[in-house]
């Protein structure tokens, strides 16, 4: 049987075909090849239409069956991971009725910090593990206050996520998972947050029916079957965010296991099962894909929002033509940057900074010395300090980084971006052949029974590289770690 996965994220959508049997992945394609629009019209907003990450999974399940010459009936599974935090709102008839709010747009920020503030911090964070923030239930309660044409006529919401199982079965539903993400879940009374709910204002109606993450979640509909060009019946059986997915895809699921990724957003994800959070909520916790009442498994999120989009950011003013050469540039220039140091923090409010918006800041620049070279390294090394700051967070949780589990891919591909963290983190770096649509297809291999098991699922998962922490060049990163903290500190 072959494994059929989605990652719906906010630079492409990416499907990748695995070979049940083996567990090999035998086809892959993400679109579109350039960064996916995000429609930004006020300074910390972020919009993608709905519509634009179906169309882009069409596109990349076509050179996936173009590539693979699987027949569709030979696909017995379906998994979707999704960008977190995103707020899709439709009417009766399934339409979309506005742009998705997702997950870096900062308008809700200061909803989300007064709820905070009238609930009370101890309730919201004994029940909901999280302010409510910068999350869905938020900018739902923006659009109230706001659209409330749009509003008025919402039959449901969801999740990016869960708009794309919606497309392909007809049934609007979700998870606990998703429903955390969403601030939406609380894990006191094991039930949906209708404490939030109703100081918001917001019907519960609204909200999908729930399904587990692993399971039967629909079947493909004749209509969908069409468009997609796969056999009408196929199970959707596996469904989660993209960081308690890249989680999975590493087999992160046991506490004081911890996973990494540095896309758009950089993100730390350690594994816990103890209910515990921060005073100050910087770091995020939410329902882990095995989590259940009975079995506690809970992922603390640490997101930092500017990471990966700086790099891309770069790339697209200097007109560099690849990453591979960015990142050879970047090794081209000392440690240190020769002095330039950057701030990557210029992609919406930032939780680690309690909701801050500082923009990004570029520091210290010398017309007569500073190069590219320079440029670039003080970005990868910019954004793994911004991952240190962040761990020390995590480690007031009780989460501590002893080992790092990583795909082979994005800013894990550059040389100076892995070897700084692990030098000033002082973990081991262990990069994997894997990413979010591989693992999102183990995880419908999971939900529909084909694997017995986890272990069953992830024991082809290759280890490619590991980066050990050079204690001899740690005091000189220590230095320039304190240096750059020193200038954050600043503006926060």
């Amino acid at each position: 049987m072959y494994l059929l996965g989605f990652d719906i994220g906010s630079s492409s959508v990416k499907a990748s075909l695995v070979n049940g049997e083996g567990g090999d992945c035998i086809a892959s394609a993400f679109y579109p090849k350039q960064e996916m629009k995000i429609t930004a019209h006020q300074t910390g907003w972020a919009e993608q239409a709905p519509e634009d990450w179906w169309a882009n999974l069409k596109l990349a399940l076509q050179d996936v069956l173009s590539q693979s010459l699987v027949e569709p009936e030979k696909i017995g599974a379906i998994g979707i991971s999704y960008q977190m935090h995103g707020l899709v709102i439709v009417d009766k008839n399934h339409k979309v009725l506005r742009p998705s709010i997702i997950w870096c747009d900062s308008r809700a920020a200061s909803i989300g910090d007064k709820a905070f503030k009238e609930i009370g911090s101890s309730r919201c964070l004994s029940g909901m593990l999280n302010s409510p923030g910068n999350f869905t239930a938020s900018k739902l309660k923006w659009v109230k206050d706001n659209e409330p044409g749009i509003y008025n006529r919402i039959h449901k919401i969801m999740l990016p996520g869960d708009y794309i199982a919606m497309k392909m079965t007809g049934e609007v539903n979700t998870t606990v998972s998703g429903l955390s993400e969403g601030v939406l879940w609380d894990f006191k009374e094991n039930k949906v947050a209708s404490l939030l709910l109703k100081y918001y204002g917001i019907e519960e109606k609204l909200l999908p029916a729930i399904v587990p993450a692993f399971g039967l979640q629909g079947e493909l509909a004749k209509k969908a079957a069409k468009e997609l060009g796969l056999a009408a019946g196929t199970k959707i059986t596996y469904r989660a965010g993209d960081q308690p997915n890249n989680a999975l895809s590493l087999n992160v699921l046991q506490p004081g296991e911890i996973a990494a990724t540095a896309g758009t957003s950089g993100v730390v994800y350690g594994i816990s099962d103890k209910i515990k959070y921060d005073p100050l909520s910087r770091v995020n916790t939410f329902a882990h894909v095995n989590h259940s009442p009975e079995n506690t498994r809970l992922g603390v999120l640490l997101c930092i929002n500017g990471a990966g989009i700086l790099n891309s950011w770069l790339k697209r003013v200097t007109g560099i033509q690849s990453y591979d050469e960015m990142n050879l540039l970047a090794a081209d220039a000392p440690a240190g940057s020769g002095g330039l140091t950057i701030l990557p923090f210029g992609n919406g409010a930032e939780r680690i900074l309690q909701n801050k918006n500082t923009g990004s800041r570029i520091l210290g620049v010398d017309f007569n010395r500073h190069t590219n070279s320079h440029i670039i390294r003080a970005a990868h090394e910019g954004i793994a300090f911004s991952f240190k700051y962040g761990m020390g967070i995590m480690e007031e949780t009780g989460i501590k980084a002893n080992v790092i589990r990583a795909g082979k891919a994005n800013m894990f591909l550059s040389p100076v971006f892995r070897e700084t963290l692990a030098n000033i983190t002082g973990a081991t770096i262990e990069l994997y052949n894997t990413d979010g649509s591989i693992g999102a297809a183990r995880g419908a291999g999971i939900g529909s029974g084909y694997y017995s098991g986890f272990s069953d699922a992830f024991g082809n998962l290759k280890k490619l590289a590991t980066i050990f922490p050079d204690k001899g060049q740690k005091r000189k990163y220590d230095a320039i770690y304190e240096s750059w903290a020193k200038q954050l500190g600043e503006i926060i």
